[in-house]
């Protein structure tokens, strides 16, 4: 009796995969290895390679690059309708060198992952495809089309804005402790190829409460902003746009901030590398007005201010890696010394076979806190965050390293006894 595995592919057609069929016969194969199948290595961190393997049993996925014959890069970006823009890079390695391809899926913010999952899965099988027909499992491949194809004109109501709306309330309770918390939000944006515009309100409110014999103890903590950002293309290297903000912060003491910021932005790369590579150059200059909560420690209530901010963005992603590196600079210009300066990002590097090396981190000078309270904090204050305290610096970090070794073939499904 012949065995078939079904590959649905991304368009409505169907590969069928036979033990025994249609032409020259392929030697017996084991489970492990699929002698003769190709040997593809799956650069991708968020795929569900359980799933994969399953619905892709006619390749051999390797754990080393350096063995593989096809080398997948798997890259993502939000789309402007909340959806994720998703990138598959081939690069034909060995005896498929020059063989390479990018195919791309946009998914809808109303599509589960699971339909992703199975959608971009389809989209794999049909790449594949080229470079299974030059092994003997050609023979093995039969394509059929599943339904009739119509043309369809599609036609959008909504002419690419979106909205989403999202609450998050919470409540704890003990015998002598109470919380609540609301975080609300309204997001509202357009993005085509040559604008983006995007409009956010938020709000939260934090209240905890203290029971006491004698007397309760009650901290609240809130904050508001209005954030809009319009950019407008330029061609493949430049964009301009405008930042306006409105924002209250009972942390930060502000009673009402306003700033407004012309910005203009250059990237090395073309635009349509962004999922490969991108050193982008972000400079904004503009005016900010803050009204205090409590007298700043520069004994004012209010104040008008003009700044700027530069910021250099790199990102590459490739076979032997990924970095992401951020540099940001701001300073008043009524006085320069009132300055930030940061730097954040992570590298994870490919250095041996089976052996990978991550390092995560960030650290930043901050001498630009204008609207720092006057005075101590109270130890209340401290403990529960509820005012912003004096700092002039922030670090962080994380370092990672990984090393797997054994068979280069990983291509078994083995569910049992998962967490998830």
């Amino acid at each position: 009796m012949n065995k078939f595995y079904k590959c649905s592919l991304f368009l409505p057609f169907t590969f069928f995969l036979s033990q025994s069929g249609l032409g020259q016969d392929i030697p017996e194969q084991a489970d492990i290895s699929r002698n003769g199948a190709i040997k593809v290595f799956l650069d991708c961190r968020r795929c569900d390679m359980n799933y994969t393997r399953q619905e892709i049993p006619f390749v051999n996925y390797v754990r080393d690059v350096k063995e593989a014959q096809v080398y997948v890069l798997v890259t993502d970006q939000n789309t402007g309708s909340g959806g994720n823009k998703y990138t598959y890079s081939f690069q034909g390695l060995q005896e498929f060198e020059g063989m390479d391809d990018t195919l791309t899926y946009t998914s809808s913010p109303d599509q589960t992952s699971s339909i992703i999952r199975e959608n971009l899965t389809h989209m794999l099988k049909m790449a594949l495809m080229r470079y299974v027909v030059k092994t003997p499992l050609l023979y093995k491949m039969d394509l059929i089309q599943n339904e009739k194809l119509d043309a369809i004109e599609v036609i959008d109501k909504w002419n690419n804005w979106v909205f989403e709306l999202r609450t998050s309330p919470r409540f704890n309770a003990e015998e002598t402790y109470r919380t609540i918390y609301l975080s609300n939000s309204l997001s509202i944006f357009k993005i085509t190829p040559d604008i983006k515009l995007e409009l956010d309100l938020n709000q939260s409110f934090n209240r905890q409460r203290f029971i006491e014999e004698e007397e309760d103890d009650i901290y609240i903590r809130s904050s508001e902003s209005v954030n809009l950002l319009f950019v407008k293309s330029l061609g493949e290297h430049w964009s301009i746009g405008l930042r306006w903000d409105l924002r209250s912060s009972t942390q930060s003491n502000y009673d009402l901030r306003h700033s407004f910021e012309p910005a203009i932005e250059y990237d090395l790369f073309p635009y349509s590398e962004a999922t490969h590579k991108q050193l982008r150059f972000l400079y904004s200059a503009g005016y900010e007005y803050s009204n205090y909560i409590d007298t700043s420690i520069y004994n004012l209530i209010d104040e008008h201010r003009l700044n700027q901010e530069l910021r250099i963005a790199y990102q590459v992603q490739e076979k032997w890696g990924s970095i992401n590196i951020s540099l940001y600079g701001s300073n008043y210009f009524h006085d320069f010394s009132k300055n930030t300066l940061a730097i954040d990002g992570f590298i994870r590097i490919r250095l041996i076979k089976g052996l990978s090396f991550s390092i995560n981190g960030g650290a930043s000078y901050i001498n630009n806190r204008l609207n720092q309270r006057k005075g101590d904090l109270t130890e209340a204050e401290r403990l529960l965050r509820l005012k912003q305290q004096a700092t002039s610096f922030e670090v962080g970090g994380s370092v990672s390293i990984n090393y797997t070794f054994g068979s280069i073939y990983n291509n078994i499904v083995n569910p049992r006894f998962n967490r998830y």
